[in-house]
């Protein structure tokens, strides 16, 4: 019996190719809409956490300035100091730091030029925010305390400036500066916000603030602990030794912040999380509004095949047969919806890590709930019309025009 309701399901959904996708198309575009938020959702957490992990899960941040939400107060927080990076040094919960100041400018190559990210730091900085060099060599200490003008490219101003030619050794121009490239950055791609990573330039941070800055401030520390000082250890020390280098009283607050890389991937996570389900929740509604539509389109379907029914229920169809025949037309309808937004949801999500730059990450107990929850429409929303089918009067089916 069950095999042939869907038959008869199945003709007459193809019988009417039109009516029946217009109908199936609210849970389409609710079933491609979750699986397609979750997917991308999952994919950016994907990311930050590896963004994260590159950083390294050890690397505490020293910014000047408290932190917190709202607008800033009317006082600019006191700069941080290379004094103070080499007074942090010297902690024994401190493995390495590296000290950054970074500006916003034109670099010019011939009659190339390229809008970058100036980041200026030690020589220990590769180690601290864990990259790797491509090709060539990285600056010493020695040329850092000089201010020598050398630099670090990172790939993607490496393709604007000298496409796929070899960079080393070429000179390049920042303002009035001009600075040798020795060393060319291994490719990290897009970072926990989407930005790219291989945007920038390298110079040693005295350089910077001499020559383009015009100060010697600093505005944050990258610190990597000691192998086995814990994140809580690590900040109790940092934080006492820079509350005793600005002068803190005890009644008093911090004028800086540490944060912590694990609390920062945990918050971004978090934040993560809730957009996604708001996001899915909303498009959930089309799932609700999907089922609404087959509803109103199998009680027309009733209606339109009032005589079709009183024929069957005339010559022995029990109510119970005409029953499963239109509950099972729901059904079907409701899996095809539910395949064909599975499709149409992974094809977005696809599109959206690759545009995005994030990974692809499919979620099979998603796509798993996304079509059980397109069979349950299909059940609840098209047993109503299924069972006025079920309960017409033979004789008054037969009469009707």
């Amino acid at each position: 019996m069950l095999w042939e309701a869907i038959r008869l399901a199945a003709r007459s959904i193809i019988r009417n190719k039109l009516r029946s996708f217009l109908t199936i198309l609210g849970i389409v575009i609710g079933v491609a809409a979750v699986i397609a938020m979750v997917t991308v959702g999952q994919g950016s957490s994907r990311q930050v956490a590896a963004s994260v992990e590159s950083l390294g899960s050890d690397m505490l941040v020293l910014r000047p300035g408290r932190r917190g939400f709202g607008p800033p107060s009317g006082t600019r927080p006191r700069a941080l100091s290379l004094r103070d990076a080499e007074a942090l040094a010297a902690l024994p919960v401190v493995a390495q730091l590296a000290p950054l100041v970074s500006t916003a400018q034109t670099v010019v190559v011939g009659n190339a030029n390229a809008s970058t990210q100036i980041t200026g730091s030690t020589a220990d900085w590769l180690g601290v925010a864990n990259w790797t060099l491509a090709s060539g060599r990285n600056f010493t200490p020695a040329e850092d305390r000089a201010g020598q003008s050398l630099c670090l490219l990172g790939q993607t101003v490496r393709q604007s400036l000298f496409g796929t030619g070899d960079p080393l050794g070429q000179t390049l121009r920042i303002k009035a500066v001009t600075c040798q490239v020795v060393g060319l950055l291994a490719p990290k791609g897009a970072g926990s916000f989407g930005q790219d990573q291989d945007d920038l330039v390298v110079m040693p941070i005295r350089l910077l603030q001499r020559r383009l800055a015009g100060d010697s401030d600093v505005s944050s520390i990258q610190i990597s602990l000691a192998a086995g000082v814990s994140v809580e250890d690590g900040t109790a020390e940092i934080t006492a030794l820079m509350r005793e280098r600005r002068r803190i009283t005890i009644n008093k607050d911090d004028d800086f912040s540490i944060s912590d890389m694990k609390e920062v991937a945990s918050m971004l996570g978090s934040i993560n999380a809730v957009l996604s389900g708001l996001l899915s929740s909303v498009a959930a509604v089309s799932l609700l509004v999907g089922g609404i539509g087959i509803m109103n389109i199998m009680l027309v379907s009733v209606t339109e095949r009032t005589r079709e029914i009183g024929i069957r229920l005339a010559v022995g169809a029990s109510a119970r047969q005409v029953l499963t025949q239109f509950l099972v037309e729901s059904v079907v309808l409701s899996l095809l919806g539910g395949l064909m937004g599975i499709v149409l949801g992974l094809a977005m999500a696809w599109g959206g890590s690759r545009f995005m730059a994030i990974p692809f990450a499919p979620d099979p107990l998603i796509v798993a709930l996304a079509f059980c929850f397109s069979a349950v429409v299909g059940v609840v929303f098209g047993f109503f019309p299924a069972r006025r089918a079920a309960r017409l009067d033979p004789i008054d089916a037969l009469r009707h025009q």
